[in-house]
């Protein structure tokens, strides 16, 4: 048993997507939440600066001694995981080779697209993740950099004219290579879904990391036994570096839940 929260943290709303996941398939665990929306969008900035804000967001969850941490960040996933997974004892857990396992089972014509942020996309890391799995499968990227402005921007924009229009743009490209199968390379990009699979086509599987990395998370509790006491119950804890009252209404509609309690932090203490 070890009765300490999980801590997630993502460079926005974005990373909520995998929250809700960790929360359903492990619901006796307590979860810690910090999205820094003040500092987004990651996928525009250089590395060493996604490197710096990874690090800086977990030594804030770490003052919450928590047990494990979820980068619930493709951006932070591809550049910052190898950096704080070598100076860090306790286990973390990134989203890209999830997602592209998810990939490579789902694709039936070894066709697969990847969107993400330009930094995502630039690195190469889900071409590289998905040919490690099967290096006969074909790839076909597009950086999407104003999804991710779109989302944070509120409720409102994740299926209007607008959205669709530049959602079309990017993804024209893609649907004409004739993929079978689009890894939503952001975890932001969920939340856009509809939109997505509106320009894409029913014959598309939208691939989200968010289900199977929770599944990672619960098979790494249960590996090593580091569940938490089903009699004390889950608690959740909610943090963001931009405003609360912004905050509150989006991460209640991600989680078909009401959330009024989120504090807002200073990452740049950290």
């Amino acid at each position: 048993m070890d009765n300490r929260p999980i801590g997630i943290f993502d460079s926005g709303l974005g990373g909520l997507t995998v929250f809700k996941e960790i929360a359903d398939q492990l619901p006796h665990e307590s979860l810690v939440y910090f999205g820094d929306s003040g500092r987004a969008p990651y996928g525009i900035k250089s590395r060493e600066t996604v490197i710096k804000y990874t690090l800086q967001n977990i030594r804030f969850l770490l003052t919450h001694d928590i047990k494990m941490v979820v980068i619930a960040c493709n951006t932070m996933s591809a550049h910052g995981y190898e950096f704080v997974r070598k100076s860090h004892d306790l286990p973390i857990i990134e989203v890209i080779g999830a997602g592209a396992a998810a990939a490579v089972a789902e694709t039936r014509n070894r066709k697969i697209g990847v969107i993400g942020t330009p930094l995502t996309i630039s690195s190469g890391v889900y071409q590289k993740a998905i040919n490690k799995l099967d290096d006969s499968i074909e790839i076909y990227q597009k950086a999407c950099p104003l999804f991710v402005p779109l989302v944070e921007e509120g409720q409102e924009w994740w299926e209007n004219e607008i959205t669709y229009s530049i959602a079309k743009e990017y993804l024209t490209p893609l649907k004409l290579t004739g993929v079978d199968t689009l890894v939503l390379g952001c975890t932001h990009y969920p939340l856009l879904k509809n939109t997505i699979q509106k320009v894409m086509g029913e014959g598309v599987t939208l691939v989200s990391s968010a289900f199977e990395v929770a599944r990672v998370v619960k098979k790494v509790i249960l590996d090593n036994n580091m569940q938490r006491d089903p009699q004390l119950g889950p608690a959740y804890h909610y943090y963001t570096s931009d405003s609360v009252d912004k905050f509150e209404p989006l991460c209640s509609a991600i989680l078909g839940k009401t959330v009024n309690s989120a504090k807002k932090v200073d990452i740049e203490g950290y």
